[in-house]
């Protein structure tokens, strides 16, 4: 694996100034014009989902009802679909729901939630893979589960069936991830690549959250180091994450979006733990610095690049 290449006179570093500059321009965007950004999420976590929206600068809807998330999409910039608490009736609600947004170029961001776990959660994931999001954000095992179930992982392994869970190159465990986020790089740019060329939109990102971020549109790899440990201590963070990746995404392209919404997250959740005696005032520390963190703060994260 290529070392990331810090700031430096080349091709990475102009890349990198010119995400930054994105960055900084839709943080303002968001704050300034509160959009819209939809979620068809996990009922255990929505709470979390639609303050941490809020809290960003957007606005937020959540609903479970098919049609409603269609219509809603002609009004909302972006829609968050997240498959942590499944029903029966979600294997065909969210296939009819990717389908109508891939017809209407809406974009949408997904969070494969526990991907590798059932067959009826195995159905969902792989039945995205003809009506692909624009973003996926996932934990390391996630991004590497679902590439394998879609196909893009080792050459010959099993997963494109609905029939029954791939046998993946990693082992699910439960909503965590059992695998480093760099494990997952090749399945992440293999996934953004893919998105790319099938989404119906053009540009793609996938957002593999860890200890040190990893954001690739398929063509550079972007880390993000930093962020508070605690944020493993209370539920939704990764949920709520994918919910503001889907209010910046309603504004920017998508790389600029998954990044932005990282870096916002790192540097709230460590002045969040810098306030904080506990996971209780942890998650109310985090909403007040979501909402306090400056465009401009977000904008000079450290960010390292490579090629992919």
């Amino acid at each position: 694996m290529p070392a990331p290449v810090p700031s430096g006179p080349d091709e990475p570093r102009q890349q990198i100034e010119s995400l930054r500059h994105r960055i900084e321009a839709a943080t303002r965007q968001v704050r300034d014009t509160t959009p819209l950004a939809q979620s068809f999420t996990n009922f255990v976590t929505i709470n979390l989902v639609a303050n941490a929206q809020l809290a960003s600068g957007g606005t937020a809807a959540m609903s479970f009802l098919p049609d409603d998330v269609i219509d809603t999409a002609a009004i909302a910039g972006s829609t968050y679909i997240n498959v942590g608490t499944l029903l029966p009736f979600f294997k065909d609600a969210l296939a009819q729901i990717a389908q109508r947004f891939h017809d209407q170029r809406h974009p949408w961001v997904l969070d494969p939630v526990a991907a590798g776990i059932g067959a009826t959660r195995t159905a969902i994931l792989t039945g995205f893979k003809a009506a692909p999001p624009t973003i996926v954000r996932g934990n390391a095992s996630e991004i590497i589960a679902l590439a394998d179930m879609w196909g893009l992982g080792t050459p010959g392994t099993p997963g494109n069936t609905a029939d029954a869970a791939p046998a993946a190159s990693t082992r699910p465990a439960g909503v965590e991830a059992v695998d480093e986020v760099d494990a997952a790089r090749e399945s992440a740019i293999l996934l953004a690549r893919y998105l790319h060329e099938h989404n119906g939109l053009g540009h793609a990102a996938v957002a593999v959250s860890g200890a040190t971020d990893l954001v690739t549109d398929g063509d550079i790899v972007y880390r993000l180091p930093g962020g508070s440990a605690m944020m493993t201590k209370i539920t939704g963070a990764g949920c709520s994450l994918g919910g503001v990746v889907a209010t910046y995404l309603a504004v920017t392209d998508p790389l600029t979006a998954a990044v932005a919404a990282s870096a916002l997250y790192n540097r709230a959740s460590e002045q969040a733990e810098r306030d904080s005696h506990g996971p209780g005032s942890f998650q109310t520390a985090f909403l007040d610095a979501l909402w306090n963190t400056t465009a401009q703060a977000v904008a000079q994260s450290p960010i390292t690049a490579d090629a992919a």
